[in-house]
C-alpha cells in the first residue's frame, strides 16, 4: 500500500487550524552562495519547533472513540514524541512515549510538559522501538508510528502541497531522511502536482540505512549524530519502496557539513534549527554543481536543539572560520612581559578571550615563559596580520587552534 496524493490533501483538511502552515520564503543570501535560487520552509515555526505533529494530528484525527479512551503510544528520540503527546493532551487522549534514554533533555522534558508519560529505554531509537511495542501490546495503546505508517506518511506530505503552493517555481526538493516518512509523502504530493520535480534525500554519514538501499552499499551505522533527529538503523517497511520508486537519489552529509549548515541558518536566516534541520543545506552547499541554477526547496524540519550544543557549535565555527584563534607565544619571564603583550594584542584589533601563562611545564630556559591565548578576531587574515606584528615586535608567536 502507498499513499496517494488524495490521502495527502484529506489529511491537509484534517490539519486546518490545527498546525501551522509555515511561510516558505527565499534566501538571497544562501542562493547566492550556493549558485541557485533557495526557499525556505521554515517548519521549526510549528508549535513544537517540528513538522512532526502533521503525521501524528492526522494519524490521531482518525482514532475511533475505543482506541482513543486506551490512549496512544509513540516511540521517538523527541520531535515526534512532542507532537503526539501536544495533540493528544489537545484531543483529551491518554500518552505514553518510549525515547532513547540520551535523547536530548530539552526534547524529554517538552515532551512531559505536554502530559505524557514519558519511557526511557535503551541507547538507540531501535531499542526504544522494541520496548513500544512490547508496551502498546501489553496495555492495548494505539501506536503512532514516527513514519512507517500511511496515515503519518499522508500528514507529512502536506508540506510538499504547502511548499508548491506558496513558490510554484520550485523544481527540486532536498528533504533529510531518517525512517523516510517526511521525504515519502512529500514526494508523493510534489509528484502528483509536478511529476518532472526531483527529489533528492539527505543522511548523515553515520547513519546511512536508507542510502545504502538506494546505492546498493553496506555502510554500517554509528552510535550518535549530531543529527538524532534522523538517527534511524531501520528505515520503515512502507517507506523504503516508496523512496525507491519516488525519489531520483540519496545524499550523504559528514557532521562538520551538518555543523555549519547550522551556523549558517543562525547567521544568515536568524533561524535555530537541530542537526536534522540543516542536513538539506548541507547537501545543498556540499554539492553546489549537481545544484546549478534550480530553484530548490529545503525543508527546515526541526528546531529543537540543545542550547549547550548549539553554542559549541558556534564557537567551532568561529574556529573554522578564524574569528576565534589559540596563539602560543614564547616571551621573556619578567615584570610587565604579559601586560605589554596584551597591551600589543589589544593595538592589533584582538581582543583576548581566555589566558594562560605557564613557567613550570615547558622546555623552555627557565628565563622564559610560555603563554596561550584564545583571541577573538575578525578571521584568518586578520590573525596572519597579528601574527607577523608580534614576530616584528621581537615575539615568538604561532597558531595552534
Amino acid at each position: 500500500m502507498s499513499p496517494t496524493v488524495d490521502d495527502i490533501r484529506a489529511a491537509a483538511g484534517r490539519l486546518a487550524g490545527h498546525v501551522i502552515e509555515t511561510p516558505c520564503l527565499p534566501s538571497r543570501t544562501l542562493g547566492e552562495l550556493a549558485g541557485c535560487n533557495v526557499f525556505l520552509k521554515f517548519e521549526n515555526h510549528q508549535f513544537t519547533a517540528s513538522f512532526k505533529e502533521r503525521g501524528a494530528l492526522n494519524k490521531i484525527a482518525q482514532l475511533t472513540p475505543d482506541e482513543r479512551a486506551r490512549g496512544v503510544l509513540a516511540v521517538s528520540a523527541g520531535n515526534h514524541a512532542q507532537g503526539v503527546a501536544y495533540h493528544a493532551e489537545r484531543l483529551g487522549i491518554p500518552a505514553t512515549i518510549v525515547m532513547p534514554r540520551f535523547a536530548p533533555a530539552v526534547k524529554v522534558e517538552r515532551t512531559r510538559g505536554f502530559g505524557a508519560t514519558v519511557v526511557l529505554e535503551g541507547d538507540t531509537f531501535d531499542d526504544a522501538r522494541r520496548r513500544g511495542l512490547a508496551l502498546a501490546a501489553e496495555r492495548g495503546l494505539t501506536m503512532v508510528h514516527p513514519y512507517d505508517d500511511l496515515e503519518v506518511i499522508a500528514g507529512q506530505g502536506t508540506i510538499g502541497l504547502e511548499m508548491l503552493a506558496q513558490q510554484p517555481q520550485i523544481d527540486t526538493f532536498i528533504v533529510a531522511v531518517g525512517g523516510g516518512g517526511l521525504i515519502s509523502g512529500v514526494a508523493t504530493a510534489a509528484r502528483a502536482l509536478r511529476p518532472g520535480v526531483e527529489i533528492i534525500g539527505v543522511q548523515t554519514e553515520r547513519f546511512p540505512a536508507v542510502w545504502n538501499a538506494a546505492h546498493g552499499e553496506q555502510r554500517e551505522c554509528a552510535q550518535a549524530t549530531i543529527a538524532d533527529g534522523i538517527a534511524v538503523k531501520s528505515p520503515g517497511a512502507l517507506t523504503v519502496p516508496l523512496i525507491l520508486e519516488r525519489v531520483n537519489d540519496m545524499l550523504l552529509v559528514s557532521e562538520g557539513d551538518i555543523e555549519q549548515a547550522i551556523l549558517m541558518l543562525l547567521e544568515i536566516e536568524k533561524t535555530v534549527v537541530e542537526g536534522a534541520g540543516a542536513v538539506g543545506l548541507a547537501a545543498l552547499m556540499k554539492h553546489r554543481e549537481r545544484f546549478a541554477g534550480r530553484n530548490v526547496g529545503l525543508i527546515l524540519c526541526g528546531g529543537n536543539i540543545e542550547p549547550l550544543v548549539l553554542a559549541e557549535i558556534i564557537e567551532r565555527g568561529m574556529v573554522r572560520s578564524g574569528r576565534l584563534a589559540r596563539l602560543r607565544l614564547d616571551v621573556r619571564d619578567v615584570p610587565g612581559a604579559l601586560a605589554d603583550m596584551a597591551t600589543l594584542l589589544g593595538q592589533l584589533g584582538a581582543n583576548i578571550d581566555e589566558i594562560q601563562h605557564q613557567r613550570a611545564f615547558t622546555s623552555l630556559s627557565v628565563e622564559r615563559a610560555l603563554i596561550e591565548v584564545v583571541v577573538h578576531t575578525r578571521g584568518a587574515a586578520h590573525i596572519e596580520a597579528i601574527l607577523a606584528a608580534l614576530c616584528e615586535h621581537g615575539y615568538r608567536a604561532e597558531r595552534i587552534g
